[in-house]
């Protein structure tokens, strides 16, 4: 008998082996100060279990995960929950989904788990994420992925500085080039005479002048140490396979300002997944990740040797670095880092001439490119009053019914039409706060200085601009709407659906038949998985990306968070969101809450992504199906641009009956 029952057990505990985890995750998560020393200088930083990054967190699709948050900081913290779909109340975010976690207290995250990937975590307070609140957060499925695989490794790359972050946006604030190190000096200008011409070298110096920018300045902020897994380029950070395994590599960019292009010399890498959301495999010698985004990718490694992961920022001040061996203790060789690019009038979406005609006073109102109005219109036929009252956080008097006001912040148009300017009202979202938890969204001084660049100026200046090598926008330039790209798309019209990018529309090196590298582009992205919503978009929300480089703020369609409304969406509504890239940096721009589909031909497959990048110069569409009633969070992901002001609140509810 006690045989039998042994067998019984044993047999038991095998079939739940089987049968995976139980479904109801419990985690606790403690976020503190501790010294760290990642530079050979022991610096102060915010932890989550005392390590940065903090531990990954193992889910799976279907259950429902239980998060203790306990915070010993002597300040306001949070964590989000990077890409995860989940009720907006749980969402991590100050002010918009609930009021953070005080000193000494623990919040406690219930969600259930509703899809699978690789994802991750970060604080949403003041600049917290910069000192080291973030982790990454994988997700296993309830079915098998359609790919196979022997192992897998969390790759996490992030940027770490010694000097305190806020010290960082001070120095941003008081002089935007502060970190440039790499300013084009006098024997440039000869060089570049030499090469090109005394008329065509001056023109592009006045050029740029007319701008108050700089071709040099590809990241905001220089002199980063890059890390893997928390770790230096010298720690050398190691994962360990056998010759002929499938390894798969969860790329995550949890840094605060850095993108990186990746690549492993001796092998090619078959991307899987793009933001947690399976694509079908393409194979790429390299990809650049963005500010938030994740890959996954497939290597085979077949030689009994060691191969570095090398990924090298987009302004080649550094790299991070690790490696794949068959044992510990093995190095390959580091390749040497790429020459540093800058950027041209074409990469501006200037290609036909100068831009010395550039607008740089701040105008009195939003507008469009092309004249069209923006901020403070309403679309014909606009949208009836919505109820907020079944929405957490939103503070109403009671029996009392809300309306959306007259004119909304970003622009909202119906497809093809042209909505006549109206005032805008001021509805009951005006005095938010910067969810964020910091004081630095005060409105800048008035006075001199650029503001973002005025569309209507760019790819009309002088003729005879050089043929200049661009900067290379490895996997996000073609990301734009049935290929197209810069300031001459951006009217009002959707792009058809279904249509296609043209031939030869790549970008940034990719492949031909040459044999040369092939890159990663968004155009590559299709999703294995069909979108579950098809229906075209009843409207297009103009979302211009704009900022004073000079006086360093961000905003959308010129108006800081301070000073904007929220955009509002009626739940089940699809909308069409145009992205335009009026500044010169990158913009790697997150929705909470929903997928966004990258309009890039594929229809029903086009891809899902949590962060969109959007390329200086560049426009891109997204389709949205405003599925999540609550308040969500919509911003570009790199630190100190959301910080000062390049964030928008998004309220999906439902429509009601307008008072008579």
């Amino acid at each position: 008998m006690k045989m039998r029952l042994k067998g019984i057990l044993v047999s038991t505990l095998a079939a739940l082996a089987v049968a995976g985890p139980a479904l109801a995750g419990e985690y606790d998560l403690v976020i503190e100060e501790k010294t760290v020393n990642v530079t050979g200088r022991e610096r102060p930083a915010m932890t989550v279990n005392g390590s940065i990054p903090g531990p990954v967190l193992r889910m799976r699709e279907g259950e429902e995960v239980t998060i203790r948050v306990t915070n010993r900081l002597s300040e306001l913290t949070s964590i989000h929950w990077h890409g995860i779909l989940l009720p907006a109340n749980m969402d991590g975010v100050p002010i918009l989904s609930f009021d953070g976690i005080a000193p000494g207290e623990t919040f406690t995250y219930r969600f259930p788990v509703k899809q699978s990937g690789t994802y991750w975590y970060h604080s949403h307070s003041g600049l917290q994420e910069q000192s080291g609140v973030y982790g990454p957060l994988v997700i296993d499925p309830a079915e098998p992925a359609p790919y196979r695989y022997d192992r897998e490794y969390v790759v996490m790359l992030s940027d770490w500085t010694d000097e305190d972050p806020h010290r960082v946006l001070s120095n941003l604030k008081k002089q935007s080039d502060y970190y440039n190190w790499n300013k084009r000096t006098v024997f440039d200008f000869f060089r570049d005479v030499g090469d090109k011409g005394w008329d065509v070298t001056v023109r592009d110096r006045l050029d740029w002048g007319a701008m108050r920018m700089d071709p040099t300045d590809i990241a905001d902020v220089s002199g980063y140490t890059f890390l893997v897994n928390g770790q230096p380029p010298a720690a050398n950070w190691t994962a360990l396979f056998k010759p002929g395994e499938r390894v798969r590599l969860r790329f995550i960019n949890g840094s605060a300002m850095s993108f990186f292009d990746v690549r492993i010399p001796g092998l090619r890498m078959q991307v899987v997944q793009a933001d947690g959301q399976d694509v079908a495999p393409v194979t790429v010698d390299k990809f650049r990740i963005a500010v938030a985004e994740t890959y996954d990718v497939i290597v085979e490694p077949k030689e009994h040797r060691a191969y570095t992961v090398f990924a090298e920022s987009i302004d080649r001040s550094g790299y991070a670095r690790a490696t794949l061996a068959p044992r510990e203790g093995m190095a390959a060789e580091i390749p040497t880092m790429r020459p540093r690019q800058i950027l041209t009038m074409a990469d501006m979406g200037a290609a036909h001439g100068g831009m010395s005609g550039m607008q740089h006073d701040m105008p009195a109102q939003d507008q469009q490119p092309g004249g069209a109005h923006g901020a403070g219109h309403e679309p014909p036929g606009a949208m009836p009053a919505m109820d907020h009252g079944s929405m957490g956080g939103m503070q109403h008097k009671p029996g009392t019914q809300k309306t959306w006001p007259a004119g909304d912040t970003a622009s909202d148009q119906p497809q093809g039409s042209t909505a006549p300017h109206s005032a805008a009202g001021a509805g009951d979202h005006s005095g938010m706060t910067m969810p964020m938890q910091h004081g630095a969204m005060q409105e800048a001084p008035a006075g001199g200085g650029a503001t973002a660049m005025g569309h209507s100026a760019m790819g009309h200046g002088s003729a005879g601009q050089p043929a200049a090598q661009p900067m290379e926008q490895e996997g996000h330039g073609i990301a734009t709407a049935a290929g197209r790209s810069g300031p001459e798309h951006v009217g009002h019209q959707m792009p058809p659906r279904g249509e296609t990018a043209p031939a030869g529309a790549a970008h940034g090196g990719m492949a031909m038949d040459d044999g040369s590298p092939k890159i990663l582009s968004y155009a590559d992205l299709r999703a294995v998985v069909p979108n579950y919503d098809t229906r075209p978009p009843e409207r297009e929300i103009l979302v211009r990306l704009t900022g004073n480089m000079e006086r360093y703020f961000w905003s959308i369609n010129d108006k800081k968070f301070s000073k904007a409304e929220p955009i509002k969406l009626r739940h089940g509504e699809r909308v069409r969101i145009k992205f335009v890239n009026e500044t010169m940096m990158n913009h790697p721009m997150h929705l909470h809450g929903m997928w966004m589909e990258i309009e890039n031909g594929n229809g029903a497959n086009n891809p899902r992504k949590h962060t969109v990048n959007v390329p200086p110069g560049q426009t891109v569409y997204a389709d949205v199906t405003a599925d999540a009633l609550g308040q969500w969070a919509f911003h570009c992901h790199l630190l100190y641009h959301m910080d000062t002001g390049m964030f928008r609140t998004v309220v999906v509810a439902n429509v009601v009956a307008q008072a008579e």
